[in-house]
């Protein structure tokens, strides 16, 4: 390959890791052009992109765009991954397309500075996304909130049912009690019995005169 060529592919693959934070190194060995290219599309539908690179350019390229700790993972024919949200998105896709290619090597990742070798790809890859991250952060906070709410409201929620439960049965004991109280009405014509012998009694005084008076008009015929 020419030197100029070499340059060429150099800025280009520069151009592409601009910006770039984190990267993973894995291995195509073994793998025909057919698979690779099926490979890339799975990539791409996850806005990954895969580039193989020869290890010389890769390590020049790592210098220009801050990468260069990643240097120590180009070992072998190598191919760089890198995009999606970030790089645990990135492991996670490349580990599950190593179930189906079983030549897929995954030879490490670098994360925000700190370097992930072969035997730690499983373990960045349980590592939470952004989004992830966000949503634990949440619920870490909202958690102690909810519960301190919850211990709040249940007395309340007790002493409610217990209110509820108390006038269900106030309820159910009333009409029980209404005999009772109409009971002293019942007993009001015994009351009233001595008005009633008082007027027996005043009665025959009553028609005493008119006897009397009787008696008189005949002794007067009498007289006569």
């Amino acid at each position: 390959m020419s030197k100029v060529v070499k340059q060429l592919i150099r800025r280009e693959l520069t151009s592409r890791l601009e910006g770039v934070t984190s990267v993973a190194v894995v291995d195509l060995t073994g793998i025909d052009a057919n698979i690779t290219n099926q490979i890339r599309s799975r990539l791409i539908e996850k806005d990954i992109r895969l580039n193989v690179v020869k290890n010389s350019l890769a390590r020049q390229t790592f210098k220009e765009v801050g990468l260069e700790a990643a240097s120590d993972l180009l070992d072998g024919p190598c191919a760089l991954a890198w995009g999606a949200d970030n790089i645990v998105v990135v492991v996670r896709e490349l580990a599950d397309i190593a179930k189906d290619v079983k030549a897929l090597g995954l030879k490490g990742a670098l994360l925000d500075g700190d370097v992930f070798g072969a035997e730690r790809m499983d373990e960045l890859s349980k590592f939470p996304t952004r989004e992830e991250a966000i949503g634990q952060i949440a619920q870490a906070i909202t958690s102690p909130g909810a519960q301190l709410a919850g211990g709040i409201i249940a007395p309340g929620g007790a002493i409610a049912a217990l209110v509820e439960a108390i006038e269900e049965q106030a309820e159910g004991e009333a009409p029980a009690e209404a005999p009772a109280e109409v009971a002293p009405a019942e007993e009001a014509p015994a009351e009233e019995s001595p008005a009633e012998e008082a007027s027996a009694e005043d009665a025959p005084a009553e028609d005493t005169p008119a006897e009397e008076g009787d008696a008189d008009d005949g002794d007067a015929d009498k007289a006569e």
